[in-house]
């Protein structure tokens, strides 16, 4: 077993690594945006490559290993032996970029024995960033204007807490993966609980960020994801005191599996 704590020189490069990605996906996102297709069908583009490739660079001279969206991945027979990894999407919402509504992030997380202990998830349209340190209990948010940089973030950003509305169940859906199950299960909710049900559409890893500051109480992910789609979020979920189960479960989420895919999950203030 590896020490689950982190260095804060790692979160320091983290929350850069973030804050540059998002300057290159910038750039990009303001002139025409030329879009290929992996064997998925899944889009990619300049934007997720260059800000890999950004990211990547900062964060290798640590020697901790990577999982990232756009590296192939090390065999698990490899993988199996890390007691700890970064875990990077280096544009979650590739859908949402596209489409040129702002939702889209970089996120990246720190895992050590399978669970996420830092993350951090920047959305750089918004000037949005947030970031949660498990081991410390707290959560953060701060508005990121172009001089900013990571130590600025780190001595002023405001703590987050999540809140609940005691009439009404505000539950995030996704912009882009809207599903039956997830429509099923908001009726199914509204009928148990005799509260209003409302539906906050989101994009990317926001969806995390909306129910751990309290913009939202119930997130269910019925839809397949990926680990670097939510493992960042979580670390910020976990920072504020929620847990990411698995569906049906009292089990959270699991980083680094041989297979990256994740089940279907809850994140709930309740």
């Amino acid at each position: 077993m590896v020490d689950s704590s982190i260095n804060r020189n790692w979160i320091e490069a983290a929350i850069e690594a973030a804050l540059e990605a998002g300057a290159i996906i910038m750039k990009i996102y303001t002139n025409e945006i030329e879009v290929h297709y992996k064997e998925d069908e899944s889009p990619l583009t300049l934007a997720d490559r260059q800000a890999n490739t950004c990211i990547e660079n900062k964060l290798k001279p640590f020697g901790i290993p990577i999982i990232s969206e756009e590296t192939k991945q090390s065999p698990f027979e490899i993988r199996k032996n890390w007691t700890n990894c970064w875990i990077v999407d280096p544009l979650d919402g590739t859908k949402e970029f596209i489409k040129k509504n702002d939702e889209f992030t970089v996120n990246i997380a720190y895992v050590a024995n399978g669970k996420p202990k830092f993350g951090v998830i920047y959305a750089p349209a918004l000037k949005e960033l947030y970031y949660g340190i498990v081991e410390e209990g707290v959560g953060y948010k701060i508005e990121v204007l172009s001089e900013t940089k990571a130590s600025d973030i780190l001595n002023n950003s405001s703590c987050i807490v999540p809140r609940k509305d005691d009439n009404l169940l505000r539950v995030v859906g996704s912009r882009s993966h809207m599903n039956d199950e997830t429509s099923n299960f908001m009726q199914a909710l509204e009928e148990k609980t005799e509260k209003k049900v409302t539906i906050i559409s989101k994009g990317s890893s926001l969806k995390l960020c909306l129910v751990a500051e309290g913009k939202a109480d119930i997130y269910p992910r019925f839809a397949p994801t990926m680990e670097w789609d939510i493992a960042a979020g979580h670390a910020i979920c976990n920072a504020v005191g929620l847990k990411v189960l698995k569906q049906d479960s009292v089990d959270e989420l699991q980083y680094n599996k041989e297979n990256l895919l994740n089940p279907s999950f809850l994140i709930s203030n309740d």
